[in-house]
């Protein structure tokens, strides 16, 4: 009896300290985790809700900072966000859904469900839309260009007649990849007019309701009461802003929805409560014409994290943004919904993934385990690279000047120090991804090219001969007003202080940077001016990034 009393202690010992040893173990990850969040996780701030999911469970969940910041209320896994873009794979499985009723072929042109649209050289198909290579341009960017900014109420209506006035294309359909929301927001509208339902209704229908997410749906009415709702916010030089938005429009977005609920949905990946062909079907990528595969799905990217696959897709608008990211082979998913717009989700998610799948992560090889040093080069061979590169594909430019004897890299909003590795190999050692740029000569050793390569994408690069700065006289040529037909706009180009800007209410403030010859940049806006056979200048084309070819004609 004794031996069984003490084998019994024993055994009990054992347990506790096994259990003491899991929950040391655990709760060292939840400290890493919760540092991360620490900058927001007060009664002051906005923050983020986060729900970390294994093996079929929530591991973790918790809120940090306040929800609303005018009543006090605390965000907790049950406060309701909009989760931007994050939105786009319930649109597109909506479709799907249509589509394995065979009520719609993904291959239909578009034109059958959305007469409105103009007939392109090419048909667009639906599955144009889904992989994001319609060509369609993005309507939140063209919108912002005619002036109708995200708080300046607008309905789906006056969207639809907007893309119907398109009459360009960013490219042919299926020629190239470029993300853009209008794609998402017709296939919303297609949905409706396809099922006879709004894309709310057959979304609780058919997703929502099926999976019991009760606190889901796509928000097409922005005078609705959702209970539990965070509140989005904008940092400024006293605190924060309220950020909101009158637009109704969804299926590039839309969705309000928490962290539980999201599990909900990450779980029928695994337990096909929706129909194991419709989830297979979201997760195929898809192509462009010449054969190349893309790695993105359904609204949903397929790409790899340090040698894990990984299923995953953000989103932003208005003061919120989101996250949530899957690795399907170890049944781990992360989701972060945040209530302020500066809060990146996408970096949070990796970095708790960093915590939690240590053992299994493959780190890349940094440029310090190459053991490759910077090189001195003389101060000569640095100017010879110094200039305005424009990129082939898209015409937005990046800049290479000095500054300290250093080469600078400026693009997209960033300056990173570039170090030479060889006479023509630079690289941007302080940037958080891998960043570097082969210079290119010609036969006369004159550098005209470049290879910019940013996270393993290659951006061909060309180079602008050097150009003496323009006098006003010169500038003059170039102002006056310009009207596009498809927005429409008119837009103004005057001379103020010898510098070319525009005056129109959306338009960047920037003067315009002469870049190359007749053509300028000024914040988000390529211009590309046009003269007729005499040299006079006609007109421009402006290129905005998800918008492209918009050509305006210079009034006489």
């Amino acid at each position: 009896m004794k031996v069984f009393l003490f084998k019994t202690k024993l055994l009990s010992v054992f347990l506790a300290l096994a259990f003491l040893g899991s929950f040391s173990f655990a709760d060292e990850k939840t400290e890493k985790v919760d540092k991360l969040f620490a900058e927001w996780d007060s009664t002051v701030s906005p923050g983020a809700a986060l729900a970390i999911i294994q093996d079929g469970k929530i591991v973790y969940e918790r809120g940090y900072g306040m929800a609303n910041l005018e009543h006090n209320v605390p965000i907790t896994p049950t406060s309701v966000f909009r989760i931007g873009s994050t939105s786009k794979q319930f649109t597109a499985s909506c479709i799907a859904i249509l589509a394995l009723q065979g009520k719609l072929s993904l291959d239909d042109d578009i034109r059958k469900y959305i007469p409105e649209l103009p007939k392109y050289e090419k048909p667009i198909t639906v599955r144009h839309l889904i992989h994001h290579t319609s060509g369609i341009r993005d309507y939140l960017t063209i919108g912002s260009i005619a002036a109708l900014t995200d708080n300046h109420f607008f309905t789906p209506e006056d969207t639809i007649e907007l893309l119907g006035r398109q009459r360009g294309l960013n490219f042919l359909p299926g020629e190239e990849h470029l993300y853009s929301n209008s794609g998402y927001f017709l296939m919303g509208v297609i949905v409706e007019r396809v099922s006879g339902k709004s894309l709310h209704d057959f979304a609780q229908e058919h997703i929502f309701g099926p999976l019991g997410m009760k606190n889901t749906q796509f928000y097409d009415d922005h005078t609705r009461v959702v209970k539990n709702r965070a509140a989005g916010y904008s940092p400024t030089k006293e605190g924060f802003r309220i950020d909101m938005t009158t637009l109704d429009h969804v299926g590039d977005g839309g969705v309000f929805t928490t962290v539980e609920d999201l599990f909900l949905w990450d779980q029928a990946f695994y337990n096909y409560k929706l129909g194991k062909e419709l989830m297979e079907l979201i997760q195929t990528p898809g192509g462009l014409n010449n054969g190349e595969k893309l790695d993105y799905a359904f609204g949903l990217s397929i790409t790899d994290y340090k040698g894990l696959k990984r299923v995953s897709h953000g989103g932003g608008f208005v003061g919120f943004r989101a996250q949530m990211a899957r690795f399907p082979e170890q049944k781990f998913t992360v989701i972060c919904l945040a209530n302020l717009g500066t809060i990146n989700p996408s970096r949070l998610c990796m970095q708790v993934a960093d915590i939690y799948l240590a053992d299994k992560l493959k780190e890349p090889e940094k440029v310090a385990e190459k053991k490759v040093e910077p090189i001195a080069l003389p101060r000569e061979e640095l100017e010879d690279k110094v200039g305005n590169y424009q990129n082939e594909k898209t015409g937005s430019w990046v800049i290479i000047f000095m500054k300290e004897d250093k080469l600078v890299l400026k693009a997209w909003g960033e300056e990173h120090v570039i170090s030479p590795l060889s006479q023509t190999s630079f690289r941007a050692l302080d940037a958080p991804f891998d960043n570097s740029i082969d210079f290119l000569s010609d036969k006369k050793g004159l550098i005209r090219k470049a290879n910019l390569t940013i996270d393993g994408d290659e951006i061909n690069l060309r180079k602008a001969p050097g150009l003496k700065p323009l006098i006003p006289s010169q500038l003059k040529e170039y102002a006056g007003e310009y009207y596009n037909d498809e927005l429409p706009v008119t837009y103004k180009l005057m001379i103020e202080k010898d510098a070319l800007v525009f005056k129109h209410k959306n338009a960047p403030k920037d003067a315009l940077k002469h870049m190359d010859r007749d053509k300028f940049t000024a914040g988000w806006f390529n211009i590309e001016f046009v003269r007729n056979k005499r040299k006079k200048i006609t007109g421009f084309v402006l290129g905005a990034g998800r918008a492209a070819n918009i050509k305006f004609v210079k009034n006489k």
